[in-house]
C-alpha cells in the first residue's frame, strides 16, 4: 500500500488492517535478506571466539554485538577457493570482492571483458523481487566503477562491486543517501532539473506531498496501528533532516565531485545508510540488500579512532604492533556499525516479531588474514532469524567447505531453491 501526493508516492509499513489477523499478519511477515562486506581481511586473533557452540565468549572485535549476542552465529571453516589465484597470480583483493557472493572465479582483465558470476543476491531478487518495488537495493560508502585497473590487472568492477546482475554486468552500489531516500520514496519521473532544485531548497518533507493521504487513513485504523504509523513516520522525518544535515555540510574532495548528501564523518555515513536499510525493509520495498562497507582494497583512513594510516596499508602490517592495533581498531569500529544496524533491526516491531526476527544478516570478508591474503577460515557472522534451522552460537565446519554452501541455505530460506551454486558442494544446514 503507498500514499499517493502530487508526485510523489510513500510505501507503508504492514498494518494490522491489511490482514484478516494478527496471527495470519505472523505467518505472512515476509523474508528479508542483507549481505554487508568489509574490505582488507580481519585480525582473526581477535575475531573467532575461543570455543564452539552456544555458550562462546565474544572476543574483542565482536564484544560491540553483546546487546544481539542471541541473535548471532559465527561460521568459522568456510573458504572462497574462487578468491585465490588458482593459476592467475596476484590481484586478491579484485578476487575476493568478485568471489564474495558469486563463489565463481572473476576472469582476470581489466578490459570491457570482465566476466564473474551471477551473485547470490540477484539469485534471490530475480525470484522474488516483484513481490516489491525494487527488486534489491545496493548501497555503499566508495563508489563503484565500471572500468580502470584497480589490482595487479583486475578491473575496478571487480574491486567496488559485489552484486552481480549478469556475468558481466555488476549491480552499481548507490553511495549518496539523498539519491537512495529518493529512489525509495520519490516518484517523480520526468521531473525537470530546476524542479528538482527548487523542492530541495524549499526543504520540504516527503510527508508534507501525502499529507492528506495520510490523515484519510489514519482516521480508519486502531490504536495500534496508529502508533505504527506515527512511529514510521518519525523515523522517516529524521533521516530526512539528516540527509539535508549531511547535504549542507559536506566538504569537496579534492580532485573529485563529492555526491551533494554524503556526511562529512564516515561514521554517520554508515549509520545514515543502514537506518535506509531499515526503513526499506520496514517499508517492503525490498526484501534483498548489499552494502559495502569500502570498496575492497580501500585505504581509508579512520581519524575519529585514531587511526590516521590508509586501511589497506595497515593491513600488511607484517607482525609491527603498531599496525595491528590500528587493523584491531578498525574491525571492531566495523562491528561496532553492525551493531547499531542490527539493534535498528531488533527494535522495529514486524507482525508479531521485529525486523530482525524476519531477517537473515550476513557480514563477512572474502579476505581472512589481510598480511596472508588467505581466502580460507573466512570471518563469516549470520544475525536474525530469517531463516529457519540456521546455526546458533560459534560453529566450526571442516577446512575448505565453500562458503557458496552458506548461499545455497540462505536461498531455500527464501524461497529460492537452487541445485547448485557457484563451486558449492552442498548445502550448509
Amino acid at each position: 500500500m503507498f500514499l499517493r501526493g502530487t508526485g510523489a508516492a510513500l510505501a507503508l509499513p504492514w498494518l494490522e488492517a491489511m490482514m484478516p489477523s494478527a496471527a495470519l499478519a505472523a505467518e505472512q511477515a515476509p523474508r528479508r535478506l542483507a549481505f554487508l562486506f568489509v574490505p582488507n581481511g580481519i585480525h582473526m586473533q581477535d575475531w573467532t571466539p575461543a570455543k564452539t557452540g552456544a555458550e562462546f565468549a565474544l572476543p574483542w572485535i565482536l564484544e560491540p554485538l553483546a546487546p544481539v549476542r542471541e541473535h548471532l552465529a559465527v561460521l568459522s571453516g568456510l573458504t572462497h577457493d574462487k578468491a585465490r589465484s588458482n593459476g592467475d597470480g596476484p590481484g586478491d583483493h579484485a578476487r575476493s570482492a568478485g568471489a564474495f557472493l558469486t563463489g565463481t572465479q572473476p576472469r582476470k582483465t581489466a578490459g570491457s571483458n570482465i566476466r564473474v558470476g551471477v551473485s547470490v543476491d540477484q539469485v534471490v531478487a530475480q525470484r522474488i523481487g516483484r513481490r516489491t518495488r525494487l527488486p534489491s537495493l545496493e548501497l555503499g560508502c566508495e563508489p563503484a566503477r565500471q572500468s580502470g585497473q584497480c589490482d595487479s590487472g583486475y578491473s575496478c568492477a571487480y574491486s567496488s562491486n559485489i552484486s552481480w546482475r549478469t556475468p558481466h554486468t555488476p549491480m552499481l552500489k548507490e553511495i549518496d543517501p539523498r539519491l537512495v531516500f529518493e529512489r525509495m520514496f520519490g516518484t517523480r519521473q520526468g521531473e525537470s532539473k530546476k524542479a528538482r532544485a527548487e523542492r530541495l531548497h524549499t526543504r520540504r518533507s516527503l510527508l508534507d506531498y501525502v499529507r492528506d493521504d495520510a490523515r484519510r487513513l489514519r482516521k480508519g485504523l486502531g490504536g495500534a496501528d496508529r502508533r505504527k504509523l506515527d512511529e514510521y513516520f518519525t523515523a522517516l522525518r529524521e533521516i530526512e533532516a539528516r540527509v539535508q544535515a549531511a547535504e549542507q555540510g559536506a566538504p569537496p574532495v579534492p580532485g573529485a565531485k563529492m555526491p551533494a548528501g554524503i556526511p562529512r564523518d564516515y561514521a554517520e555515513h554508515v549509520r545514515l545508510m543502514a537506518d535506509l536499510m531499515v526503513l526499506a525493509f520496514r517499508a517492503d520495498i525490498t526484501r534483498v540488500v548489499t552494502f559495502m562497507f569500502a570498496n575492497e582494497g580501500s585505504n581509508r583512513t579512520y581519524p575519529k579512532i585514531g587511526v590516521r594510516g590508509g586501511h589497506h596499508h595497515l593491513s600488511h602490517h607484517g607482525g609491527n604492533r603498531d599496525k595491528i592495533a590500528s587493523i584491531r581498531k578498525i574491525n571492531r569500529f566495523h562491528a561496532e556499525q553492525l551493531a547499531y544496524f542490527l539493534k535498528q533491526l531488533a527494535k522495529t516491531r514486524d507482525g508479531e516479531g521485529t525486523l530482525l526476527d524476519h531477517s537473515t544478516i550476513v557480514y563477512g570478508s572474502a579476505i581472512s588474514d589481510g598480511n596472508r591474503h588467505n581466502h580460507n577460515e573466512l570471518p563469516v557472522l549470520i544475525a536474525g532469524g530469517g531463516t529457519k534451522n540456521r546455526p546458533q552460537g560459534h560453529v566450526r565446519y571442516q577446512r575448505e567447505t565453500p562458503m557458496a554452501n552458506l548461499y545455497l541455505s540462505l536461498m531455500d530460506g527464501m524461497g529460492t531453491h537452487q541445485p547448485a551454486f557457484g563451486d558449492s558442494t552442498g548445502r550448509l544446514f
